[in-house]
């Protein structure tokens, strides 16, 4: 499950039910867990609403015991940040979570974090956001480096879902395709928002051409997105070797019209009326 962008409900966050650090000798076995004894909190909502959970703080020893709450992922707010949970005691502290206007529709998540005598707890938080998905993909700031034939370009998730996209590439030149890429997977995922600069390689580009070349991207769901670029490729070797070809056409000319003694000029007869 991936998580939303920063400007959204949740950054990307790893959550697990259980301890996380090895209790040290002699500390009590405290728990937190969500009420109602379920292996996470689940939340579901709406984009501006806030929704409420709850979670219990169990100290089973025989002294009283101090807990600090923190949210990670998520903006968590806490009835306490600190809560004293009594000698065999069971302490429910209610917590909402907040679901910004600007959150996309899918799942995400975060964690609810309980220290206290030297261990700490981490409950996953799941929060479902409710409403229209939507998977928009784009390619843009296509650029051609005629130096090392690299394709340059940015991927811009412009939808609500997360992707995973695929790129073609095809480039074709004065005489024809000089390039046909099938489409293929990236090694990347884009959440909603999310923009990814990207470099393709070209590494036999044509030495003297003029190219266009077109970059067409797919994700699951989405439509294509094509954007293209025009590129001259002429390599110092390539432009010496036809300027060498010019030279020895030109010559080959010029040695022919001497071998035919240049062009002849008719001269009219004396006394002849112009």
């Amino acid at each position: 499950m991936r998580a939303a962008p920063r400007s959204g409900l949740l950054a990307a966050a790893t959550a697990l039910v259980g301890v996380v650090a090895a209790a040290p000798a002699g500390a009590p076995g405290w728990t937190a867990a969500p009420a109602a004894g379920r292996p996470y909190a689940y939340l579901e909502g709406t984009a501006g609403s806030v929704l409420q959970d709850t979670l219990s703080l169990t100290n089973p020893g025989t002294g009283p015991l101090t807990v600090r709450l923190t949210g990670q992922g998520a903006p968590v707010a806490f009835a306490a940040r600190t809560v004293t949970v009594p000698p065999r005691t069971r302490a429910d502290v209610p917590f909402a979570v907040t679901v910004t206007a600007d959150t996309p529709p899918g799942d995400h998540r975060g964690t609810v974090r309980a220290t206290a005598a030297g261990r700490e707890v981490r409950v996953d938080l799941r929060l479902r956001v409710n409403g229209p998905r939507l998977a928009a993909l784009t390619v843009e700031d296509v650029r051609v480096d005629t130096a090392t034939g690299d394709l340059h370009y940015t991927l811009v998730n412009r939808g609500s879902t997360v992707l995973a996209p695929a790129l073609a590439v095809r480039a074709d030149g004065l005489l024809g395709t000089v390039l046909d890429r099938p489409g293929h997977p990236l090694p990347l995922t884009l959440r909603p928002g999310e923009r990814a600069a990207r470099t393709e390689p070209w590494p036999d580009p044509p030495a003297l051409d003029s190219v266009t070349v077109r970059l067409t991207a797919t994700a699951p769901g989405a439509a294509p997105a094509t954007a293209r670029a025009d590129a001259a490729f002429a390599t110092g070797p390539a432009l010496a070797a036809t300027g060498g070809t010019l030279l020895a056409a030109a010559a080959c000319g010029a040695w022919a019209l001497r071998r035919r003694g240049g062009p002849r000029i008719r001269r009219a007869p004396a006394g002849a009326t112009p």
